[in-house]
């Protein structure tokens, strides 16, 4: 009797938390589209709101995780649906692989190389370095290349979650002020720099964005994961 009762409670407690979640997120993305606000980023401003949430009830992040299994849950369809673009624009990239992968590699070396080198001349830290200079790529990947190579794992998550939402919100608006009208390219530039938050974002724009961003996230991650042990451990020699 005890435990059907907690099971119910349990499963009531997940049930508000879920529905809660994601009534938020809509709220703000309903808000964001009637006041036509860049910086209403649903995504960004639902976590901040959460935050406050949390606090201000005293809960804690393991109790609202505990309850939220079903978001969770539903991550990893969520992420291996953002493929499907990438299938239906398969012909068109198969066309221009070589070209894609110069760039993306061209991007990956700019992004590990300048970080790491401005953080070592302003702060002197090299975990930090390290840290900073895994920010372009997605999580499970950055961290684990970041712990081998004794960087600031925590501060390598900050930084990814960071560096996401910035070219969510800041990315398209820029690559249109630059001219960069190409579907293909704001989606690589998108992919490459701000890997999975920056992609979902994209999405919403058209397939061909979702394809080519879905593109950059997983060939920028495999590149990254090659070149930067190497090329941090050369910088660090240099510097």
């Amino acid at each position: 009797m005890i435990l059907t009762e907690l099971l119910s409670a349990h499963i009531l407690s997940s049930f508000v938390v879920v529905a809660g979640t994601i009534t938020l997120f809509q709220l703000i993305a309903v808000l964001q589209r009637k006041l036509n606000a860049i910086w209403l980023q649903p995504m960004l401003v639902s976590i901040l709101v959460t935050i406050a949430i949390l606090l201000w009830q005293d809960i804690s992040f393991e109790s609202y995780f505990s309850n939220s299994w079903l978001l969770n849950a539903l991550l990893e369809p969520a992420v291996v649906a953002l493929g499907f673009p990438l299938y239906q624009h398969l012909e068109t990239i198969t066309k221009q692989w070589k070209s894609i992968i110069l760039v993306l590699f061209i991007g990956a070396f700019i992004a590990i190389s300048t970080s790491f080198i401005i953080t070592m001349l302003l702060i002197g830290d090299y975990t930090i370095a390290v840290a900073l200079s895994l920010k372009s790529v997605t999580t499970p990947i950055a961290i684990a290349i970041a712990g081998q190579l004794d960087g600031n794992t925590a501060i390598t998550a900050f930084a990814i979650i960071l560096a996401g939402f910035f070219g969510a919100l800041v990315g398209p608006p820029w690559l249109k002020f630059i001219k960069v009208k190409s579907p293909k390219a704001q989606g690589l530039a998108i992919g490459a720099a701000s890997h999975a938050i920056g992609t979902a974002i994209v999405s919403n724009i058209s397939y061909e964005h979702a394809a080519y961003s879905s593109l950059a996230l997983i060939v920028s991650a495999v590149i990254t994961a090659l070149i930067s042990p190497f090329m941090i451990t050369f910088l660090a020699g240099l510097i």
